[in-house]
């Protein structure tokens, strides 16, 4: 499921510079992404987390990351509890693991159709596998 909340309009101050050709993929892809019901923009870890808490297990939200060279992350609700993943954002493309794309809603459904048959495993979740 999707925590679902508005998000503010507008691209957010904190982007780096990007070639134009990054930057028409990042706006186009904000764009989308803000008309989402599971962005949430400038969200903290802690608020994430905190949100993400009262929510059935496998209930998602991106936020912006608060890492410096991450523009977005996923936090998700796990068995064991919250947990977020940066999405990183390199050559006009978003990754998250194996996976990318040059649209974060995109690569978030490339991501849940992909972990179905083939659960993913991250540093941050130890042995609990995302799917």
């Amino acid at each position: 499921s999707v925590l679902p909340s508005p998000a503010p309009p507008g691209l957010p101050d904190r982007f780096r510079m990007f070639r134009s050709c990054e930057w028409e993929v990042l706006e186009r892809s904000l764009n989308i992404l803000q008309a989402s019901d599971f962005y949430w923009g400038p969200l903290s870890v802690g608020e994430a987390h905190a949100k993400l808490q009262r929510e059935p297990v496998g209930t998602y939200l991106v936020r912006d990351s608060s890492q410096g060279n991450c523009l977005f992350s996923l936090s998700v609700r796990m068995p064991t509890g919250p947990v977020s993943l940066r999405i990183s954002f390199q050559e006009g493309y978003f990754r998250l693991k194996n996976w990318f794309s040059d649209c974060v809603v995109q690569l978030l459904e490339l991501v849940v159709a992909g972990t179905r048959n083939n659960p993913l495993h991250f540093d941050e979740m130890g042995e609990t596998p995302l799917v």
